[in-house]
């Protein structure tokens, strides 16, 4: 289906916190709206890492058409600015095709970066960075949370706290603009050629709880463990600093046993799915919808066209 008007295309988000079940319900409205799906999960990009991101299956893929999933290898370099280059540049292709696309993810930096763009960060002294990074392995990461809670105390509730990659970025730019990080990513809106529709999924908390628990255990039946053990190697890149991966390596460097880096494992999802639903509560754009209510979301989708003066049809 084409369009000669590009204000009548729209771009549905789904988004939330991990294990939600974002995939499905976007799988679900690619196939009402027959149309194709953007990831915007950061840890999802990486093609070696299929089991402890929760990609898509091969089946799920095959359901609807999928792009920026397992793209990537783990030795690439990638950043938000990239991924924003790279998403408008695909979207002007799709909408060709589709009145309707879907984007989902549950990294709310890459969301926003589709749908508002994102500031212009100062360029970093090479020797600003290296200084980080040193005060990091003499200190140990709590030093890095320590001066980006004094810094950046609304950035350090948002941020992966064990993450020093994040940590160091963050303290790179405000030492350098003298700015906080939260004040330069607060920029104005970016005028784009669609419509945005955000959904936002959410749980009561023990249910999603239960949900991230479950998870884990279906993870480590699928193979998680042989999955970190074949990227061992690389346990100091970037893209396996992240949770899933760096639990499991802490216990194959023999600094906890295999139980307490499955129970670590699990405390740092539900911790990571709070940081996530601290960033999307921003977000006052966000409709919230129980995951079961797939009809309940549609019918909003639907109501959103007719209300913008343009009755999506599905493609023929």
């Amino acid at each position: 289906m084409t369009t000669s008007h590009q204000h009548s295309n729209f771009l549905i988000v789904v988004e939330g916190p991990t294990a939600v079940g974002k995939t499905s319900i976007a799988i679900l409205l690619a196939q009402h709206f027959q149309t194709e799906i953007i990831s915007a999960d950061s840890r999802q990009f990486y093609r070696e890492l299929k089991i402890g991101t929760a990609a898509p299956t091969i089946v799920e893929l095959a359901v609807a058409p999928h792009h920026f999933v397992g793209h990537l290898s783990v030795h690439d370099y990638y950043n938000v600015s990239r991924f924003e280059q790279d998403v408008l540049h695909l979207l002007p292709q799709l909408f060709e095709q589709h009145q309707v696309v879907i984007m989902v993810g549950g990294s709310g930096l890459y969301l926003d970066a589709v749908c508002k763009g994102i500031n212009d960060l100062p360029d970093i002294p090479e020797d600003l960075r290296n200084d980080l990074k040193q005060k990091w392995k003499n200190n140990g990461i709590e030093y890095l949370q320590k001066m980006l809670q004094q810094y950046d105390p609304e950035y350090f509730q948002q941020v992966d706290i064990h993450n020093h990659s994040r940590l160091i970025r963050a303290l790179e730019v405000i030492l350098v603009s003298g700015k906080t990080f939260s004040e330069l990513r607060a920029v104005p809106t970016a005028q784009r050629p669609f419509q945005t529709i955000h959904l936002g999924l959410c749980l009561e908390r023990q249910q999603l709880i239960d949900r991230i628990h479950h998870r884990v255990e279906m993870m480590l039946q699928n193979g998680l463990i042989d999955e970190v053990r074949e990227q061992y190697p690389n346990k100091n890149l970037n893209a396996l600093n992240t949770v899933g991966y760096k639990e499991l390596f802490e216990w194959m460097d023999g600094k906890v046993s295999q139980e307490q880096a499955i129970e670590n494992l699990k405390t740092n999802t539900r911790r990571y799915a709070k940081r996530q639903m601290t960033w999307f509560r921003r977000n006052e754009a966000i409709t919230w919808f129980d995951p079961s209510d797939i009809d309940k979301i549609i019918h909003f989708c639907d109501r959103n066209f007719t209300e913008n003066n343009y009755l999506c049809k599905k493609n023929i």
